[in-house]
């Protein structure tokens, strides 16, 4: 039996339309009444995060922004939290002035970037976030952070992570969310690593945890899970590590993990 539920928000939790469908909520409702902790592990800010978690009725930690901050929804307590470490901050600012990337921070859980873009744009549209533009950047690197984020196309932001690996070293995490969404935490602000930590958090072993995903930012969670679940629309990588397959996003995905291996409803 699984204790802990951990699900990934954007193209696995929710449809293309943005929404929990009611059959999803249904399967979500129905875990919790069957005494499973069911909480979201996404790379959103805790802001947007909290309000699809309350949207959906639940009441526990959720693990945001990558895994670097693990809130509590009822009291809004912070549970576990890792800021990129300041040195990285630095260097990462200066490497995407002088080379004219487009780069946000958060900063208290309000996003901030260098300039007013389409990029930003877009990414707010997506995530329903407000955000502030500060063109004095040197003022936001003192900040503490827990995510930073790169937009730009797909294929430069796979040559770019390397050459940022080696820039900011071992201190930082750097992964995906989307094809477009280069993000850099601290080392330890993973999915999986805070999946762990909930899972202790519960008193649960970390067999007992089931996580859903469909991005590569959803692998070290899916990896330290006892039950690693990819979603149909799932990026192929994502699939070969994973335990189990299920439907997309777009055919009540969630719900039939769900329902095969929590409410025992399909074989």
């Amino acid at each position: 039996m699984y204790k802990l539920i951990a699900i990934d928000i954007d193209d696995t939790l929710i449809n293309d339309d943005k929404e929990v469908t009611p059959a999803t909520q249904t399967a979500l409702e129905e875990a919790v009444s069957a005494g499973v902790v069911v909480t979201l592990a996404t790379g959103r800010a805790y802001a947007s995060a909290q309000a699809i978690a309350r949207q959906t009725g639940l009441n526990v930690p959720i693990i945001t922004y990558q895994g670097a901050l693990v809130k509590n929804l009822l009291d809004e307590k912070v549970l576990y939290e890792r800021y990129v470490p300041q040195d990285a901050v630095h260097k990462l600012f200066t490497y995407c002035v002088e080379h004219n990337l487009h780069l946000q921070t958060y900063i208290d859980d309000k996003l901030y970037a260098r300039e007013d873009n389409q990029k930003i744009k877009d990414y707010t549209d997506l995530n329903k976030t407000p955000y502030y533009i500060e063109p004095d950047w040197e003022k936001l690197v003192p900040q503490k952070t827990p995510k930073m984020l790169i937009i730009d196309d797909p294929a430069f932001l796979d040559e770019l992570a390397p050459i940022l690996r080696e820039l900011l070293g071992d201190s930082v995490h750097i992964t995906k969310s989307k094809p477009q969404f280069l993000e850099i935490m601290h080392h330890e602000g993973t999915k999986g690593i805070a999946l762990e930590f909930l899972a202790n958090h519960f008193g649960c072993d970390l067999s007992e945890t089931m996580a859903m995903g469909d991005s590569w930012n959803d692998h070290e969670m899916l990896e330290a899970a006892g039950l690693g679940v990819a979603m149909a629309n799932a990026i192929p990588a994502l699939k070969e590590i994973a335990d189990f397959i299920t439907l997309s996003n777009n055919e009540d995905g969630v719900k039939y993990a769900i329902d095969k291996f929590i409410l025992n409803k399909v074989n």
